[in-house]
C-alpha cells in the first residue's frame, strides 16, 4: 500500500515535496484523478500559486468531491493548506470547504511586505499531532500573500503584521502555510509526524 498519494494541482513545489518526502523513507506515488487515490493510506495537498486556478485543476482532474469524500488524513501545504478551507478572497472563489473559514489577503503595512517571504516563528497554540517535537522558537520558511485567519482549528500562528493560522488541525485534516519542504529540521519533523502518527 503507498504510503502517501501527493496531488498533483500544478504547484511548483510538488517536485520538492516528494523528495522530502523521499529522504523521510515514505513511498510516494504522484495523483492526477480520483483512481489514484484508491488504497492510500494519507494524502497530501502541496500548492503554489492562486487558489482559482488550482481548484479549477482540481475540478478539471474530477478530483474535488472525492478529496471532500476521503476517509483518510490529508494535509494542505501552502496554497493546499487554503483550499482546504470553506473559501478565499483571492479572485472569491469556493474552496473544498473542510475546514470552516475563509482565507483573506494579508494586509502590507509599514516595515509589514507583502507577499510574506522568509523565514518566521511558529507560535503553538494547542497541541497536535503536527508539533510533536517541534521545539520551541522553531522557524519556518514562507511564501505567500493570503492567509487564514485564526480559528478553533488552529494548532500554531505565526506573526506579520497580525497573527494568522501556521498550522491547523481539524479531525483528519491538516494543513501548514509555510513550505515544509523548505523548512529544515522543522518542516521535515511535521512531516514525519503526518506520515508516522496520524491516524488512518
Amino acid at each position: 500500500m503507498t504510503d502517501v498519494a501527493l496531488i498533483d494541482a500544478g504547484g511548483a513545489n510538488l517536485g520538492s515535496v516528494r523528495y522530502a518526502l523521499e529522504r523521510l523513507g515514505a513511498r510516494v506515488q504522484l495523483v492526477r484523478d480520483a483512481d489514484g487515490l484508491q488504497g492510500v493510506r494519507r494524502v497530501i495537498l502541496p500548492g503554489v500559486g492562486a487558489a482559482r486556478p488550482a481548484m479549477q485543476r482540481l475540478h478539471a482532474q474530477g478530483l474535488v468531491e472525492p478529496l471532500r469524500r476521503l476517509q483518510v488524513p490529508l494535509m494542505g501545504i501552502c496554497l493546499g493548506m487554503q483550499l482546504l478551507f470553506d473559501h478565499s478572497e483571492e479572485a472569491d472563489v469556493e474552496t473544498l470547504g473542510l475546514i470552516p473559514g475563509t482565507v483573506r489577503k494579508l494586509v502590507p503595512a509599514t516595515g509589514i511586505r507583502v507577499p510574506h517571504m522568509g523565514w518566521n516563528r511558529l507560535l503553538p497554540l494547542k497541541p497536535s499531532v503536527l508539533l510533536r517535537d517541534i521545539p520551541e522558537r522553531a522557524s519556518a520558511y514562507f511564501v505567500h500573500s493570503y492567509a487564514a485567519p485564526l480559528n478553533a482549528h488552529t494548532v500554531a500562528a505565526c506573526d506579520h503584521g497580525g497573527l494568522f493560522t501556521a498550522m491547523v488541525e481539524q479531525g483528519r485534516y491538516f494543513g501548514a502555510q509555510f513550505h515544509p519542504e523548505r523548512s529544515g529540521d522543522t518542516g521535515a519533523l511535521m512531516l514525519r509526524n503526518f506520515l508516522e502518527d496520524t491516524a488512518v
